[in-house]
């Protein structure tokens, strides 16, 4: 008989999980996501990143606390998606994001663009995110349109579509730091707006690998393998190496680079650093000579 979570998703396209972590798990996720949110990633500091203004993007969660990749892995969760996705899927992303406070209304209507729509045409390929906040969330919370998952082709829906949505359908997912839930990501949904205050949370994007990718995630090499902590992986078992895609190289790319969007800025601060190094060897020589002379 299928479960209660498999059974909101068929009809929902939504499903509120329990409790999936204890109180000290969830503790130790907090404090290792927030030391990542300390500076923006720079060269020996391996911080966020950021494409936005609003956001800033936590890479490969995965790395950092045990609680991560619990969830990612939990009875649960392996489950419902066991009986939605069936027992081809993989986690192919696991980031999270800080949203900061703004009334700008920045993320709109959408269902998730991933696949290559011009060479799967026949269907709307099935895939799941699991959404785990981090921090308490009162405002800015996850919105979704129950029932609108795997209907039409996902897209971005501009301002002047919003009133042909089934907004008499919407749930809004507020709740304390530790709420999860599980989506279909063809279903309409989006953050809400304002947010009051900064929101921290994660997302794990579960689907399956063989389904070829719009070329605008290849470039980004967006769902590349997973990158994972060994000290995390203690004692795994057949399936849950499967659903972490181990030995899977559907989306590895050898020596891939990203596109630099912003070269120029780059050279600028690599040379601005060199010459601050250059600095403080030179102050550093300085300083040596000077205690000597003193005999200090």
């Amino acid at each position: 008989m299928p479960s209660l979570l498999s059974n909101d998703l068929e009809r929902h396209g939504i499903a509120r999980l329990p409790s999936l972590v204890s109180p000290e798990k969830l503790a130790d996720m907090q404090a290792a996501f927030a030391a990542r949110l300390t500076g923006l990633r720079w060269n020996d500091h391996d911080g966020y990143e950021r494409t936005e203004r609003f956001r800033h993007m936590v890479q490969d969660v995965l790395t950092l606390a045990q609680g991560f990749v619990d969830v990612a892995l939990h009875p649960l969760v392996r489950e419902a998606l066991n009986e939605y996705l069936g027992e081809t899927y993989a986690l192919v992303e696991a980031k999270g994001w800080k949203s900061l406070a703004t009334m700008r209304n920045f993320h709109g209507w959408h269902g998730d663009a991933w696949y290559d729509q011009e060479k799967v045409k026949d269907r709307i390929p099935r895939e799941v995110k699991l959404g785990f906040y981090l921090t308490d969330v009162t405002s800015g919370a996850f919105l979704y349109l129950k029932g609108t998952h795997g209907r039409t082709v996902p897209k971005l829906y501009g301002k002047g579509e919003s009133p042909t949505l089934p907004l008499d359908r919407m749930v809004e997912m507020t709740g304390p730091a530790g709420t999860a839930f599980l989506f279909d990501t063809s279903g309409i949904h989006r953050q809400a707006c304002p947010v009051l205050e900064p929101r921290q949370a994660f997302f794990l994007n579960y689907h399956d690998p063989t389904i070829p990718l719009q070329q605008e995630d290849v470039d980004y090499y967006r769902y590349h393998p997973l990158l994972l902590n060994a000290a995390l992986l203690g004692d795994l078992r057949a399936e849950e190496m499967r659903i972490l895609a181990f030995g899977d190289k559907s989306h590895y790319v050898p020596a891939f680079q990203r596109r630099h969007e912003h070269r120029a800025f780059q050279s600028l601060m690599g040379a601005s650093f060199g010459a601050k190094l250059a600095v403080d060897e030179f102050s550093g020589r300085v300083a040596g000579k000077l205690r000597r002379l003193l005999g200090v």
